[in-house]
């Protein structure tokens, strides 16, 4: 379903927002060098293929931990050590980062086809709350585009590149 049409079933319009948001947030590093994807501009720990990563994790800790239940779901964040999505080796490249986001997308819209919107996630969150499938559309919508507009002002900051590419 385009974005551009107004019609459609609640479903489809927020499947299509999540998945247009998740295409924005690829556009924006690829094309990158590997240097730049990395690059820091600010105080923290921030850069282009860390919000990717920080992305991957995020699709993963709603869909396959939250909604559906899974264990042993890898994340790079931890309790004991924050930020570790930001942290890269000499082994890392920018296209393994852009593919492991999309096979987290893959996992998650795999794992939402599962479900109706009212279904409430198998886990509760920290704070005891069992999650509609709606609420992490929703949420995912949010989270996505926020870092998005991280996303923006990084490639303006790197290269001088502006808008949906």
């Amino acid at each position: 379903m385009d974005l551009d049409e107004e019609c459609g079933t609640e479903r489809e319009v927020l499947e299509a927002g999540l998945d247009h948001d998740r295409e924005i947030a690829l556009a924006k590093v690829r094309g990158l060098s590997w240097e730049d994807a990395t690059r820091r501009l600010g105080p923290s720990a921030t850069s282009a293929a860390g919000v990717i990563r920080h992305l991957t994790d995020v699709e993963r800790f709603w869909f396959r931990l939250q909604m559906a239940g899974e264990d042993g779901v890898p994340f790079r964040w931890s309790d004991d050590e924050e930020d570790l999505e930001f942290n890269f080796s000499e082994d890392d490249n920018l296209e393994a980062v852009i593919g492991d986001y999309e096979a987290a997308c893959a996992e998650s819209r795999l794992i939402a086809a599962k479900f109706d919107l009212t279904d409430q996630a198998v886990r509760p969150d920290r704070h005891g709350t069992r999650s509609s499938l709606r609420w992490m559309f929703l949420h995912m919508i949010e989270e996505t585009s926020r870092h998005n507009g991280h996303l923006d002002i990084y490639r303006e900051l790197l290269d001088g590149k502006i808008g949906y590419m």
